[in-house]
């Protein structure tokens, strides 16, 4: 009988809620604030009764282990074994080449006995599309077919694998499992596993003899497209797929598929990268798709101009897996999201809940006047300095909870009612200086080097105008700017690597203007020296910062429970709009009885879905419509944490808020609209989804 042990290992997170008002005293509290550690993924370890079965460590996702097709090691040159993955509904796990995004399983057999070899090997996949994004993999269940040569053939073989598996459905999470399965030596009579085995054995990719698959040509059309003929022996195509795998600068797209009877034409896009050098002699691999029959075949390309390919029937086929392709996007959409990030920080400096931002940027500048160039330069720097540093934490918190299997998002830490109340107490000190209640010691809270007169002064004035940056950052997390949501989705819904490198770029985005006038400290310098009319302006910016503390102390007495969030469905007779509660549950049956439901999600902390409902939902264009039978208005508060609402917004990609989605009988699963609502928009919005 086969012998059981594991263990399983995953990332540590824990949160830290240190005081804020300490976090302004230094940098090392302020990280410690702000930083989230990882916490196990716990998974638990139970035995399988089945023979043929290793031990099996679950997850609340997925399940993995290692299995046999045989109960003893016989005589047999070969031992068929297999890594099997089971799957909850609606999420997936990868083949070797996962596409866009994700990464192939990764196992290691350091620590087996009587093993002289093990080869993992793919079965055929299956294409997911989501949000635009092309993965390659499995959902429900796989096992995929192990090749374990022994040592000594006869002799027991003890397995000992380290695992490492992604599974995906709207977000990402990583497993690492220690796996072992124990072949004790004997007949190797058929274990109860066997059954799984030989059926994703069969449905790895080969030259088709088996499957009745045949690849007739592939070519480069005229268009710069690849073209491949195929032909299905005896058994018509149901639905064909083409995943070519090249080098680096080629991205090949979904392909057209053209059927004539047992005959297929399928016709794939190449994206070439441009930044990436093309190589002269480049391998294409291509795995033909038809359900669960697969064919891999080989072809060489030499260049992108019009011709046929040249295809190499004696390469070696079967994909097993001696290097584990890494996971990547091309290098046009990274681009492009980078842009978009850039642009997002930039116009987050004027979205209204960065108005207490524009009050420090400007009290910074003006204490500036007549000061020195040098001053000013590092003075801002230092600023941009903290701006980027806040965001490099918020990527290292959001992608650890993220790792964690936790919801993220962007400005959730606006659902805590501590963070809230020690932002409060910060807002109202700021106010009650700038009104000259009392003067702080280190001035340099304005973000204020010109005054500096020795070398400590100037090290509390530099960490001030850090701290500036950080406070900035921090304010402008409840704001989903045009861009931001776009950005920030695309981030959470991808690796450490992209989230680290998007926020980096919105942090640039943000720092911009400080950044220019760091570059031309002149604009700084030549403005008026504080004066008279500087006192009268300062009582002004404390209003707007008092005012800022008492919108946050709104939103924290409806956190705490004194003041409701959001109005009851009673209390909205009085409003323009006759709100119901939201319940996805019930959205398609309205649908489905020709319905057209708005939903908006919104909490008390967002100043961008204040704005939308003041100036678009609440106004007659908007309000009148959705105030017409027929169509049912919806509100979701996400003041506080909600996991409903979480799924919800992770189901259009979605990590901040507002979200407002249209649905209706010509658009079931609803029509999202951009973070800054237009009358036109959603009107437009509800027609198309009403049909009407």
């Amino acid at each position: 009988m086969m012998n059981v042990g594991a263990s399983v290992t995953n990332p540590n997170k824990a949160q830290n809620h240190n005081s804020l008002t300490a976090w302004c005293a230094s940098r090392a509290t302020l990280l410690a604030a702000l930083a989230v550690l990882l916490l196990p993924c716990i998974a638990r370890a139970d035995a399988a009764p089945e023979s043929g079965a290793g031990n099996r460590v679950e997850t609340e996702q997925s399940a993995a282990r290692l299995v046999s097709a045989v109960m003893g090691t016989g005589t047999l040159a070969t031992i068929p074994a297999g890594l099997q993955i089971t799957l909850k509904p609606d999420w997936k796990t990868y083949w070797r080449s996962p596409g866009d995004a994700g990464f192939p399983p990764k196992i290691t057999f350091d620590g087996s006995t009587n093993v002289a070899s093990a080869v993992l090997r793919y079965p055929t996949p299956h294409r997911f599309e989501l949000f635009g994004l092309e993965t390659f993999g499995y959902k429900d269940e796989v096992v995929y077919p192990i090749a374990v040569t022994p040592a000594q053939p006869g002799q027991p073989i003890a397995l000992r694998a380290h695992l490492r598996y992604l599974v995906c459905a709207q977000v990402c999470i990583p497993y690492e499992a220690d796996l072992a399965l124990d072949i004790p030596a004997g007949p190797s009579l058929p274990s109860d596993l066997a059954p799984p085995i030989n059926r994703f054995q069969a449905m790895v990719p080969g030259d088709g003899q088996g499957t009745g698959l045949k690849l007739l040509a592939a070519r480069i059309d005229d268009a710069g497209k690849l073209v491949a003929e195929v032909e299905s022996d005896g058994q018509p195509f149901a639905t064909p797929d083409l995943i070519v795998e090249g080098p680096g600068s080629l991205n090949f797209g979904k392909p057209v598929v053209a059927l004539d009877g047992n005959h297929a034409t399928l016709t794939l896009p190449i994206d070439h990268d441009t930044d990436v050098p093309h190589p002269l002699q480049a391998h294409l691999t291509l795995t033909l798709t038809d359900g669960e029959r697969g064919l891999e075949s080989h072809a060489q390309l030499a260049d992108l101009t019009p011709g046929p390919l040249k295809i190499d029937q004696g390469a070696p086929v079967g994909n097993a897996a001696a290097v584990a392709i890494p996971a990547g996007m091309s290098g046009p959409s990274l681009l492009l999201i980078l842009g978009i990030a850039l642009v997002g920080g930039l116009i987050l400096n004027v979205m209204p809940c960065v108005l207490p931002v524009l009050i420090l940027k400007l009290t910074s500048v003006l204490g500036h006047g007549g000061g020195e160039r040098e001053h000013v330069r590092v003075s801002f720097l230092a600023t941009a300095g903290g701006i980027a540093t806040a965001f490099l934490v918020l990527a290292a918190s959001l992608t650890g909870l993220k790792l964690a299997g936790h919801a993220v998002g962007w400005g959730i830490q606006f659902q805590q009612p501590i963070f809230l109340a020690v932002l409060v107490a910060i807002c109202l000190v700021f106010a009650a200086n700038l009104w000259g209640w009392f003067e702080v010691p280190l001035p340099s809270l304005a973000g204020d080097l010109a005054l500096a007169a020795d070398r400590r002064v100037a090290r509390h004035k530099m960490l001030g105008a850090f701290l500036t940056g950080v406070f900035a950052t921090v304010l402008a997390t409840p704001c989903s700017a045009p861009f931001v949501g776009t950005a920030i989705g695309f981030a959470l819904a991808r690796g450490p690597a992209e989230i680290f490198a998007i926020f980096l770029m919105m942090a640039l985005g943000l720092a911009l203007p400080y950044l220019a006038v760091a570059a031309v400290p002149h604009l700084a310098v030549t403005l008026p020296r504080p004066g008279r009319w500087m006192i009268w302006l300062k009582k002004l910016l404390g209003l707007s910062m008092a005012a800022t503390a008492a919108w946050l102390i709104w939103v924290l007495a409806g956190q705490v429970g004194v003041l409701r969030a959001v109005p009851s469905v009673e209390a909205t007779q009085d409003e323009a709009v006759p709100w119901q509660a939201f319940d996805p549950a019930a959205i398609p049956a309205m649908v489905a009885s020709g319905k057209t439901v708005f939903v908006d999600v919104t909490a008390d902390w967002c100043l961008t879905c204040k704005a939308n409902k003041s100036l678009v939902i609440d106004q007659p264009p908007v309000s009148a419509r959705l105030d017409q039978a027929g169509v049912v208005p919806m509100v979701a508060d996400w003041t506080r944490p909600d996991p409903a609402i979480d799924r919800y917004l992770a189901q259009f990609d979605r990590y901040g808020i507002p979200l407002n989605v249209v649905y209706g009988p010509n658009a079931p699963n609803g029509i999202a609209l951009p973070e800054l609502l237009t009358s036109d928009a959603v009107l437009k919005a509800i027609q198309q989804a009403a049909g009407g």
